[in-house]
């Protein structure tokens, strides 16, 4: 058998792995993803779908929550090897937010970002606590001299040219300066924006809410990431958004995003 010549990492924030658990399995089937980062389980652990996965060919470590946040990664053929379960940093923060694990020689990172609506406000406080403590850790990862992904819903709008229309979502908490200046502090860390950096000064969205068409009309925001230490980018090859699975029936009002790497040779 070759060996693939590369590998396909993607985030999907699946807004309910009960609910749209026939989606994913669907596009696992169709796209084939090395290495995948699920937000939003909504789900405790013991109703974590693995059985079903596995028989799709996928491996999972996951960290779920009744009702809301849990986070997951599904490796293709191989069981993730976890080494960490929740961000460092707070020891009472018990939401499942962050989970880590090697998959095909490759740290991935899980993230489902506070969302921090309505700010200002505790929820908005928690946020920015919580991408503080996000950009310790991810200082210890940046360097390393192993390929690491960083792979998730990171609730920003990095810039304007990343929102349908940005006076709409002026007062929200994914576009504030507070959170925008932390984005960009976690960036100068050494962290490649893979989306922004294939897809240059192109329109490109990974999440369209559910009001008036706003998905068939293409009127979205791209707060799905995916970032790479030096190590992995320079083996990005390429990168894009599977619409096509938001424009399914009873979808996520996310899209998988992906980056396809060469593989260690």
């Amino acid at each position: 058998m070759a060996r693939a010549k590369t590998l396909k990492l993607a985030t999907f924030n699946v807004n309910g792995i009960g609910t749209r658990l026939p989606q994913l399995l669907d596009w696992l089937a169709k796209e084939q993803p090395d290495a995948v980062a699920l937000q939003e389980l909504k789900a405790q652990d013991e109703s974590f779908p693995a059985a079903e996965l596995a028989d799709a060919g996928y491996g999972a470590v996951w960290q779920g929550q009744r009702s809301w946040n849990g986070v997951a990664i599904l490796g293709r053929g191989v069981d993730p090897a976890e080494s960490r379960r929740g961000l460092p940093g707070d020891p009472d923060d018990t939401q499942s937010r962050y989970i880590e694990a090697a998959v095909h020689g490759i740290i991935v990172a899980a993230i489902y970002l506070p969302n921090g609506n309505p700010q200002p406000g505790p929820k908005f406080d928690y946020k920015l606590k919580w991408m503080a403590r996000l950009r310790r850790h991810a200082k210890t990862l940046v360097d390393l001299p192993h390929p690491v992904a960083l792979l998730g819903d990171f609730n920003v709008i990095p810039t304007d040219q990343d929102v349908y229309d940005p006076k709409a979502w002026r007062k929200d908490a994914l576009i504030q300066p507070e959170t925008r200046e932390a984005w960009e502090r976690l960036l100068e860390q050494g962290w490649t924006d893979a989306l922004r950096q294939v897809s240059g000064d192109d329109t490109i969205y990974t999440f369209w809410d559910y009001f008036r068409q706003h998905a068939e009309r293409d009127r979205g925001l791209r707060i799905d990431h995916v970032l790479l230490n030096p190590v992995l980018a320079k083996r990005l090859k390429a990168a894009g958004v599977d619409r096509w699975v938001r424009l399914q029936e009873k979808a996520s009002d996310h899209a998988p995003t992906w980056v396809e790497v060469g593989a260690p040779k």
